[in-house]
């Protein structure tokens, strides 16, 4: 017993000079952030803002926008806001940061991996697992914020993201409250086509062989193909839910110079990995509050409603998860509001405050 003891003393002592080493040489990306204020929706006079970066697990410095309430003293609930899908923070991750914050949060909205002001290379690709990371990597930032109370900090993910901070929910057990927006499950999207109109093997293999052709070429040549943003112009038999992308995207509603749907999209390559990889298999496990809200009228609304079901079914702790389905509201409604303040901020708020005690 006494060589046991000895032994995990001396590995005590080993691990506490890794993490020792690794503070002392943390490298940061060196990254250009602008200094202008450069979002689609005004600068409140109600919240200080501040540019701020952190490092991932992986070695990524993301950039993120700070807000902080005005004349809030000690240490305050926090949230991390990102999304959506192939969006930047200064959309509508930054209205939801701005607006929170303005209702008493200190926020961040952040850039993930590979896009917009954030570090990563190769640009332009996503992945299941270092996007769920990116959630974390904000946890871990504000848990270390002296004005940060780190037993009370919340995750807001909208479009895509909205999936990625379910499966953050599911590991991450310092996450304490979840919200989601116009939720996108991308591994049900990429894997089974929209409205799972693809969904067989022949197909799935069909994409996967298209997705390595494309790999080899990409190699030989060193460029990475963008497979295109939001469809420009828009062509006149476009689906809805096309149309919905392209009046916020492609107008001045939302359009940004940063953002992946207004330009030149992702790589063709950039979102292979989520054909094989269910982000959401074990939703039924967080045990956490989750407010997933969707629009009536979204064409993916079915994403929320059939995550919300997994989500309760077997789970001993189903007290505190929430499904809001709202009224004659589309997808891009709940990224800025569509004009008709679609976006429930009073309900978010309250789901924090209840939720982050």
């Amino acid at each position: 017993m006494a060589g046991a003891t000895t032994m995990e003393a001396g590995n005590r002592i080993i691990e506490e000079n890794i993490i020792q080493t690794d503070k002392k040489n943390i490298v940061m990306e060196n990254l250009e952030l602008t200094k202008e204020w450069d979002k689609i929706f005004p600068k409140s006079d109600k919240v200080n803002h501040s540019k701020v970066t952190f490092r991932n697990r992986y070695g990524i410095t993301l950039a993120a926008d700070m807000y902080r309430p005005k004349n809030v003293n000690g240490k305050m609930a926090a949230i991390a806001v990102s999304g959506p899908f192939g969006a930047v923070k200064e959309q509508a991750a930054g209205l939801y940061a701005q607006t929170m914050a303005e209702l008493g949060f200190l926020t961040i909205a952040f850039d993930p991996s590979y896009t917009g002001e954030s570090g990563g290379t190769p640009r332009y690709v996503a992945s299941p697992d270092i996007n769920t990371e990116d959630f974390c990597a904000a946890v871990d930032y504000l848990s270390t914020c002296d004005d940060v109370d780190p037993e009370r900090i919340g995750i807001i993910g909208i479009c895509g993201w909205g999936g990625m901070a379910l499966n953050a929910a599911a590991i991450d057990t310092r996450i304490k409250a979840t919200v989601t927006a116009t939720m996108y499950d991308m591994s049900r999207v990429n894997a089974n086509g929209y409205f799972d109109s693809e969904n067989s093997e022949e197909q799935r293999f069909e994409k996967r062989k298209a997705l390595n052709q494309q790999r080899t070429e990409e190699y030989k040549t060193g460029v990475y193909v963008r497979g295109g943003g939001v469809v420009d112009p828009l062509p006149k038999d476009a689906p809805f839910f096309v149309k919905d992308y392209y009046d916020y995207y492609k107008t001045e509603r939302g359009y940004h110079i940063r953002s992946l749907n207004s330009n030149d999209g992702w790589n063709v390559t950039g979102c292979m990995s989520f054909l094989n990889m269910p982000i959401l298999h074990y939703s039924n496990e967080i045990r956490s509050a989750v407010l997933i809200i969707h629009g009536e009228k979204a064409h993916s609304c079915y994403f929320s409603k059939d995550a919300f079901a997994d989500m309760v079914k077997d789970n001993a702790y189903t007290e505190n998860k929430e499904l809001m389905i709202i009224p004659d509201t589309v997808h891009t409604d709940l990224y800025d509001g569509g004009g008709k303040n679609a976006i429930p901020f009073d309900k978010i708020a309250a789901f924090f405050q209840k939720n982050l005690k």
